[in-house]
């Protein structure tokens, strides 16, 4: 388990070592061409194929797209059947690329959600890449971050009774969806929306927040790239100066400070 970045000060790079998007913008996309959402939808996949391309070339080690909600539930049932299509189509064709290349697949989520074929289809593709060390694609499916908290906190308090009042934020995080990856370095959000939509609330408390216009199914290398150079120009203190971290850089100790 990586530690947190509220316990811990992580190594920064000028690459992201974790990145996470939501995919927003498919049927704003297909909308504004006169084509219906599912058509949105089928060129974002294509958008995810050169994303998933661009982060292993570039040295990134964990991407996590956020690709349906536990609230998307709440679309259009035909919508919703397309995208459960999609899914499986991706799982059926895609997989096997992934496994070729060194990456390993996974799917966090209430996955008892989906229908069984699904979910036998992600243990099947899980069970095959999980060796593989190029690059972790987690895919977020039936995810929210309160249900993750939820479920850790009663997974917690279900294999430790009675010590409530000795738990630690370590210990939390254990039983997280997320608990063998590190946190996010960066947060990516297309579609020009500014808001992290119930995704990953305890893991993002230190990324550095990303937004852009172009919609997902736009989102390019060169996208990628103009999100990684944003990146590389923050400055991450994790709660301390700036002095202390030019300190630091300069291979000179640190003065004590909270700031």
């Amino acid at each position: 388990m990586f530690k947190s970045s509220t316990l811990a000060i992580p190594e920064v790079g000028p690459v992201p070592r974790h990145i996470a998007i939501i995919m927003d913008g498919n049927g704003r996309w297909a909308r504004k061409r006169h084509l219906p959402r599912v058509a949105g939808h089928r060129k974002g996949a294509e958008a995810v194929r050169a994303t998933v391309r661009g982060c292993a070339e570039r040295g990134v080690e964990y991407l996590t797209l956020f690709a349906f909600s536990s609230e998307n539930w709440r679309r259009p049932a035909d919508e919703v059947s397309f995208l459960m299509d999609l899914f499986v189509n991706a799982l059926e064709q895609e997989v096997a690329k992934l496994h070729e290349n060194d990456i390993r697949f996974r799917v966090i989520g209430a996955l008892e959600r989906f229908e069984p074929r699904i979910q036998a289809l992600i243990r099947d593709a899980e069970a095959l890449t999980r060796d593989n060390a190029r690059l972790t694609l987690t895919v977020a499916a039936n995810y929210g971050g309160r249900w993750d908290l939820m479920q850790a906190v009663k997974r917690m308090l279900a294999e430790r009774p009675g010590s409530a009042q000795s738990f630690t934020e370590h210990d939390l995080g254990r039983y997280l969806a997320m608990n063998d990856a590190p946190e996010p370095d960066l947060f990516i959000r297309t579609g020009g929306e500014q808001r992290i939509s119930n995704f990953l609330l305890w893991q993002l408390a230190y990324t550095e927040l990303y937004f852009t216009d172009t919609l997902w199914p736009d989102f390019d290398a060169g996208a990628l790239e103009l999100a990684i150079q944003s990146y590389r120009r923050r400055e991450r203190r994790f709660g301390r100066t700036s002095e202390q971290l030019h300190e630091k850089l300069a291979g000179r100790p640190l003065v004590s400070g909270t700031g």
